[in-house]
């Protein structure tokens, strides 16, 4: 990647910041407006089709609560740790899921996103690759996919390893420079990189908790996401994956003087890994206090100044609702 081309622009979902999220609209949108890769989550219907939707939990990015077919699949499960209750992909098939429509997932904030509510359907994993490979021969260059492999100890626990099923989904489509995946579970990346599918692995990292792989073997002793950026963390993370993806709250802090940058770009470069952070948005609600403008959390605040905060520690790529605001933070910074 050229220092022109650094941070790497990756469509967060595609380009949610105009369009419903995961949506085949929403990733080409956010090729047709520069971004240099698009980021699917992947999790997997009962007959082991791979879909795209940020969680397994569809109720707030489907009208599937519209279906009175389907009611009777609304149920309360524990994912990673934490209760939720809905519809879930993987208690349908893939052509019970294809009857659904995508919508908004936040419209009190993207009210203008609603409009599209009920014009897109839910894609699959295989949908996506032509979508990119025609980006990529229109823009004369390689477009690449950051794949997040969702929630996998729990899919293996019901007999869906997603490790397998993704890696017969992308052999033969993936090469180091159109693939970089990532997952919050280290376990996941071995799993996947030991069946050779080529690429860059990037371990996810939040800012409290602990991974849910680590939490099945250990409990309570897991080792927690801090631990992990320790600098001796670091540097063991440096001998198993390629990079780090970070929530933005670790890389911004908020201090008298306004909001400041920390460390831990810096120290995960001098470890030998690559550094993503999540999520860059325009909107107040999303920005850090001081670069909020108005009473409103939907509109825009000072996004071109955070932006532009966050490319100026070194990072290498960014995930971004709004592809295009994130480009141009680049081009002018």
């Amino acid at each position: 990647m050229t220092d022109s081309l650094r941070p790497l622009v990756i469509g967060h979902r595609g380009a949610p910041g105009y369009r419903p999220e995961h949506t085949a609209s929403s990733y080409r949108l956010a090729l047709a407006l520069g971004a240099d890769a698009v980021e699917p989550d992947i999790v997997a219907t009962r007959d082991g089709v791979l879909v795209l939707r940020h969680e397994n939990e569809i109720s707030g990015t489907t009208d599937v609560a519209a279906h009175p077919e389907f009611a009777d699949r609304r149920t309360t499960k524990v994912i990673d740790g934490v209760k939720l209750t809905g519809w879930f992909t993987e208690d349908f098939t893939w052509p019970e899921l294809a009857t659904l429509r995508a919508t908004e997932r936040i419209p009190a904030v993207r009210q203008a996103n609603t409009t599209f509510n009920g014009m897109h359907g839910i894609i699959r994993l295989r949908d996506l690759l032509p979508i990119i490979d025609d980006a990529s021969d229109a823009a004369g260059r390689q477009l690449a996919m950051v794949a997040e492999i969702k929630h996998a100890t729990y899919f293996e626990s019901i007999g869906l390893p997603l490790d397998e099923l993704v890696a017969a989904e992308l052999s033969g489509w993936a090469t180091p420079e159109s693939l970089i995946v990532e997952s919050f579970e280290q376990t996941l990346l071995g799993q996947l990189k030991a069946r050779g599918i080529p690429g860059h692995y990037v371990y996810l990292v939040e800012a409290t908790g602990s991974p849910a792989d680590l939490v099945a073997q250990h409990g309570k002793a897991a080792l927690s996401y801090a631990a992990h950026v320790t600098l001796a963390g670091l540097v063991g993370l440096a001998r198993e994956v390629d990079g780090v993806s970070v929530n933005k709250s670790m890389i911004l802090t908020e201090t008298a003087a306004g909001t400041e940058t920390t460390d831990l770009v810096a120290r995960a470069h001098a470890a030998g890994l690559a550094v993503y952070t999540w999520t860059l948005r325009a909107e107040n609600r999303f920005l850090a206090k001081s670069f909020r403008r108005g009473s409103r959390g939907a509109e825009f605040g000072d996004w071109l100044s955070e932006f532009q905060l966050i490319m100026r520690t070194g990072i290498d790529g960014v995930f971004a609702d709004q592809p295009d605001l994130a480009i141009e933070a680049r081009e002018t910074r």
